[in-house]
């Protein structure tokens, strides 16, 4: 049979198409169609194979990228998406919203070869959207049922992820969630064209028919303390994500129509789902005729330029401090903004927000990029005598999160936190200084990706499954002690 893989030389990197930017941006419908068959199994034949897979390297669950690409270059797609699940709760997702540009596809060999890199991304959306279609994604049915329980705190991407692993080890997985819907961020922060909301759903769906038990609209220190659900459960799992948005210290951050990005985004997606919200309809949270500035450089501003395009902004404007190379966000995403519309005015830091109510600008002062800093990006410093004002109608702060103050919120002031107040974990053993209770996520590791999310949660469900097992242990190796004796 002749070999399907190493085409990269005689074959042109391909993406799937994408809708123009002209009709995207009268919706929230994602972007890119998918593959059709001949068009996954070609892409997919680009791959060269190579002895150390560097897109699996720099992949933070250590995907088997380059065995599913073999086997989808040779039409056997079951096998392939065995394979691409054994490793990832959430193939779908990550097929979708991962940076593949700074991860696995930004370090593909042939990329770096200057043929195109293998669309990897695109290829695992193909695979697992097919599984979805063929019915191979089953509900998770562990051999044997455990007693014992595990209280998992957060329905986002790690929380998601420990109780499906939980599940197959055959423990009862309960997880505790404030919102009234499964997926966290991936339901109410990412937007619809990166992310569509029956992707979330039919993945909460699959772990209710798994055995997972939701306790939505729940609040751990108002329904319950973590105390009372360490008592109810032998392990605990806080997987609460980061929620607290940083702010910028200038004058006139408190004006009207000064908002933060999760608000903006979260009215946004609850509009898309049908929720009443009264923010959005008053247009405090909707951009449509405003003049729209979005301070940030990550990929949760990306969210809010492309939303604010969609809802029919006048015009956006996107203010960053650094230069487009030092962008933390995707430089895909920064592409179809460009595409959609958005400006992106570079080197650029707000000093103030102009206005007496409402604000009217945004003074802004240029940036020169100075020596690098510890983290090794060069340090921005204001260039005197450069301020210049952006109108603005509404400005949307897209800066980072940071933790809220769980040990305060869950009324556990014992529970060890680190000087940037995420909940301070054992990193091998991801345990906090309570025994029995772990962390994983964001609010264990600080803002990142969802698919550093999952991996931490499919840490975590090995930990506390090792837990566990040593606990029950003790008892029977003290009676072998006593019986020695």
């Amino acid at each position: 049979m002749a070999r399907n893989t190493l085409k990269f030389v005689n074959v042109s990197k391909q993406m799937p198409e994408k809708r123009p930017p002209g009709v995207r941006r009268q919706d929230f419908d994602e972007i890119y169609a998918r593959f059709d068959t001949e068009g996954a199994e070609t892409q997919a034949g680009r791959c060269s194979q190579c002895g150390v897979p560097f897109c699996q390297v720099h992949c933070p669950l250590h995907n088997n990228i380059p065995d599913w690409l073999m086997l989808t270059a040779e039409g056997r797609l079951e096998e392939a998406y065995e394979v691409a699940q054994a490793t990832n709760n959430m193939p779908e997702v990550c097929g979708r919203i991962c940076p593949q540009d700074r991860l696995c596809e930004g370090n593909c060999v042939i990329e770096q070869s200057g043929h195109g890199t293998v669309t990897i991304g695109a290829v695992e959306t193909y695979i697992t959207e097919t599984a979805w279609d063929a019915g191979w994604v089953q509900p998770v049915k562990p051999r044997h049922e455990r007693h014992e329980s595990v209280g998992i705190v957060g329905a986002g991407p790690a929380g998601l992820a420990a109780a499906e692993q939980l599940r197959r080890k055959g423990y009862q997985a309960h997880i505790y969630d404030r919102y009234d819907r499964v997926g966290g961020l991936m339901i109410y922060g990412i937007p619809n064209f990166k992310l569509e909301k029956y992707v979330v759903e039919r993945r909460a769906r699959l772990l209710y028919d798994s055995g997972v038990h939701f306790h939505l609209n729940f609040e751990v220190g108002r329904d319950a303390t973590l105390s009372e659900l360490r008592e109810r459960h032998d392990a605990v799992l806080l997987a609460t994500g980061v929620y607290k948005a940083r702010d910028v210290k200038v004058p006139g951050a408190g004006l009207t129509n000064v908002k933060p990005a999760l608000d903006y985004l979260v009215a946004s997606n609850r509009k898309g789902l049908g929720d009443e919200v009264p923010e959005f309809d008053d247009g405090r949270l909707n951009a449509e005729g405003k003049n729209v500035v979005v301070v940030g450089g990550g990929d949760t501003a990306m969210d809010c330029v492309r939303t604010a395009v969609r809802q029919g902004a006048k015009s956006v404007k996107c203010l960053y401090r650094r230069d487009r190379k030092n962008m933390p966000g995707s430089q895909r995403e920064v592409a179809n903004a460009e595409e959609e519309g958005v400006e992106f005015v570079w080197l650029s830091a707000p000093q103030a927000f102009l206005g007496e109510e409402n604000v009217r600008a945004v003074r802004a002062a240029r940036v020169h990029l100075g020596v690098p800093d510890a983290s090794g990006r060069q340090t921005p410093q204001i260039v005197k005598g450069s301020e210049y004002d952006v109108d603005a109608d509404m400005v949307i702060k897209a800066l980072g999160f940071d933790p809220e103050d769980l040990p305060t919120l869950f009324d556990a002031p014992e529970l060890a936190t680190t000087r940037w107040g995420t909940v301070k974990v054992d990193f091998r053993s991801l345990m906090t200084n309570l025994d029995g209770v772990f962390a994983a996520g964001d609010i264990a590791r600080g803002a990142s990706l969802v698919v550093w999310a999952i991996r931490d949660g499919r840490d975590a469900a090995e930990q506390i499954d090792r837990h566990i097992r040593a606990r029950a242990a003790q008892p029977s190796a003290q009676a072998h002690a006593m019986a020695a004796e």
